[in-house]
């Protein structure tokens, strides 16, 4: 009798040790499931978060195109387009932070570029009309259609000042003075000289921007970095000129002064002397 009422307490021993680790390989196993469970949702969320900065880098590349489209605007009637539409990527690097690529479309037509070739040689529009006004004077043949062709583009380029001809340069006193223009005041713009840099500089101010501003939600640790960085697309318009000053703009914060910009502990000036922009 003593016998079997110790190998059944053995038994209910060995049975209870039996449930104890099914119990803990169950636990076990939920724990992980719940923490597979959490880690999709954050992965989820960050690449949501993502996406939307994606978005967001596409949309500012498209203002920095707008703000030099309107200042050519107001120097040519021509209105330049993108040649395509902004692309961005982003990827979440583990040790490193949030990186986005970003690939910049050049502006689309060939008069910013053939205008800024005769503003280089010295033939802007205030030049070039004063070419034509001595070829008329000087013709022996003077036409006169020509001479009424040349007041019909001075009529359009410098309304505020009149014709100027040869027919009535000869009449004209001497202390008059031609008003300027609106046409001719955006012609000293100094993005004429370089436009493609003018370009590049709008797009690095809008993206900056937009990094100060709109990546809260990617969570970016003090010790992490968010980078930037954009790049010229291969395609450009087919007639204009090569941008052999073609750049790839690196721009970096760490997490720490992002954190401080939003948290309102340093200024916006501050934030952008922080900004770590390299050119390659």
């Amino acid at each position: 009798m003593g016998r079997t009422v110790s190998w059944m307490v053995v038994g209910v021993i060995a049975i209870s040790a039996t449930a104890s680790a099914q119990t803990r390989e169950q636990r076990a196993a939920a724990a992980q499931q719940t923490a597979a469970f959490e880690q999709a949702l954050r992965l989820k969320e960050s690449r949501y978060q993502i996406g939307q900065i994606e978005r967001l880098l596409e949309g500012a590349v498209e203002h920095g195109a707008s703000v030099i489209r309107d200042r050519l605007l107001a120097i040519m009637p021509a209105d330049m387009l993108l040649a395509e539409n902004a692309r961005a990527r982003g990827f979440r690097l583990d040790g490193y932070g949030v990186f986005f690529d970003v690939e910049v479309p050049s502006l689309e037509g060939t008069l910013p570029w053939t205008y800024r070739t005769l503003y280089q040689n010295d033939l802007g529009v205030d030049n070039a009309l004063q070419t034509l006004r001595s070829f008329i004077q000087t013709s022996a043949a003077n036409d006169v259609n020509v001479r009424q062709a040349l007041e019909r583009i001075e009529l359009q380029v410098t309304p505020a000042a009149g014709p100027v001809t040869a027919s009535t340069q000869g009449t004209r006193p001497a202390d008059a003075r031609p008003s300027t223009s609106p046409a001719q005041s955006a012609s000293n713009d100094p993005i004429l000289a370089n436009p493609n840099e003018a370009y590049r500089a709008a797009i690095r101010a809008a993206l900056i921007d937009a990094m100060l501003e709109h990546t809260r939600g990617l969570g970016i640790a003090p010790t992490e970095w968010l980078t930037v960085a954009a790049r010229g697309a291969e395609d450009r318009p087919r007639l204009a000129p090569a941008d052999t000053e073609g750049q790839t703009n690196l721009l970096s914060i760490r997490g720490s002064d992002l954190a401080a910009f939003l948290a309102g502990q340093i200024t916006r000036e501050e934030a952008l002397n922080r900004v770590d922009v390299r050119v390659f």
